[in-house]
């Protein structure tokens, strides 16, 4: 098996844990600073959901111009325009200045950037990744969202202490400028900018090409049934895990009378509960990197991870809390072996010069499936308890696995049962 652990795949793992600490705690500080000002769970679902909206015309969009351009470059020049953002923000709440549209406006600007950088990302890792080692690789990556998430306690530390956000997006600042730093120490030659440049009569990029590049994307999703599958599916589980994770901490605010029995600040314990499913991702993800799936039952191992973690979200908030933490923590571990089954087979086998477009439409329809959700569960957290609502959301998840994935089998084991 080749080397896995090359110069370019450091820097990138490095940087990407450096940027995912500013993510964990920007989506903290921004949502319970929100909360705290509109008292509201539906401003508080509307701003999450101006944060995606973007995500779902931005990926169509990228996906073409990042199949004949250099990935790395947007990577990076991403990370630094998100500093910048992150010290404007800084700024003004350091000056005590909150306008409630105003800030819609510059989440939405954010959520432009993470699309772009999330189709950029998607479509260049798996070049740094050398043959046979991509489920070590997305292991790996399955990780970094677990490490970086520990600083969500912290934040709420922060944010308790300080009572402002100001520090949090100072913070998110720096990181995120030094991530875009070590990125651009990445050499690796993009060879597909060349091969699609070179397979194009007129020798370069116009717009007329970006319209048939575009069609393409959307073509090659449908023509490949197994794909296809597999998007629809995670169009519906965004939607019930997006409306799902929503209501999350609005149910922890809106009940303290359920935890009065213990002597901890609601949100402290929602973060201290929650940290348990990043602990399981990220055990999760050590146990993918060391161990191998049968290859044969990759597509029955994520049925049954799809069908349990539903589940177990649907039913975990009527817990006590001691056993809403195993929830949580199980959640987390089988959360990673649902992402590195599904993105280590897809990204392994969507050719590198179509990889953009197909992950900007990837992206673009699982995100509106996402928006869809947190909206619905913003809506319908103002009149309906929010376990009703997350215990739908997951029967209806489990209905999609049964009667799509699971329907649809066989074009999608051709996907997910290989070796990666």
């Amino acid at each position: 098996m080749n080397k896995l652990w090359t110069r370019d795949f450091k820097i990138i793992t490095i940087g990407s844990i450096i940027s995912m600490l500013g993510n964990s705690v920007a989506g903290f500080a921004v949502g319970l600073l929100v909360l705290d000002f509109t008292q509201s769970t539906l401003l508080y679902a509307l701003f999450i959901v101006t944060y995606n909206i973007p995500k779902i015309v931005v990926p169509l969009f990228a996906g073409p111009y990042l199949d004949r351009f250099s990935r790395k470059k947007v990577i990076y020049v991403m990370d630094f325009l998100s500093s910048g953002v992150f010290f404007f923000m800084f700024l003004l709440l350091r000056a005590n200045w909150f306008n409630y549209p105003f800030f819609l406006l510059i989440v939405l600007f954010i959520g432009t950037i993470d699309g772009i950088y999330t189709v950029a990302y998607e479509s260049f890792y798996p070049n740094l990744v050398s043959k046979g080692n991509f489920s070590k690789a997305y292991s790996i990556s399955s990780m970094i969202y677990p490490l970086a998430a520990f600083m969500v306690p912290v934040a709420s530390f922060v944010y308790n202490l300080s009572g402002s956000a100001a520090p949090l997006f100072a913070f998110n600042s720096v990181v995120f400028f030094i991530a875009a730093v070590f990125e651009t120490k990445i050499k690796h030659k993009e060879k597909h900018i060349d091969e699609n440049i070179n397979n194009d009569t007129n020798k370069g990029f116009n717009f007329i090409q970006y319209k048939t590049d575009f069609k393409e994307g959307l073509s090659y999703i449908f023509n490949e049934k197994g794909l296809l599958v597999i998007t629809v599916y995670f169009s519906i589980t965004m939607f019930a895990g997006g409306g799902a994770q929503t209501l999350l901490l609005p149910f922890f605010k809106n009940n303290p009378e359920l935890f009065s029995n213990i002597p901890i600040n609601v949100v402290t314990l929602f973060t201290i509960v929650t940290s348990f499913g990043v602990l399981g991702r990220l055990i999760g993800g050590a146990i993918h990197y060391k161990y191998k799936y049968p290859i044969d039952k990759k597509f029955t191992i994520a049925i049954f991870v799809y069908i349990s973690i539903s589940l177990l979200e649907g039913f975990q908030l009527y817990f006590p809390i001691p056993l809403m933490i195993i929830s949580f923590f199980l959640i987390g571990i089988m959360g990673v072996t649902s992402f590195n089954i599904r993105i280590s087979a897809t990204q392994s086998y969507v050719p590198d010069n179509k990889r953009g477009r197909f992950n900007g439409t990837f992206q673009m329809i699982v995100s509106a499936g996402n928006i869809l959700g947190q909206l619905s569960a913003g809506i319908l957290g103002e009149f309906i308890p929010e376990r009703q609502i997350i215990t739908f959301f997951m029967t209806l998840n489990i209905l999609a696995a049964i009667l799509i994935m699971y329907r649809k089998r066989e074009p999608v084991k051709k996907i997910y049962n290989r070796s990666v």
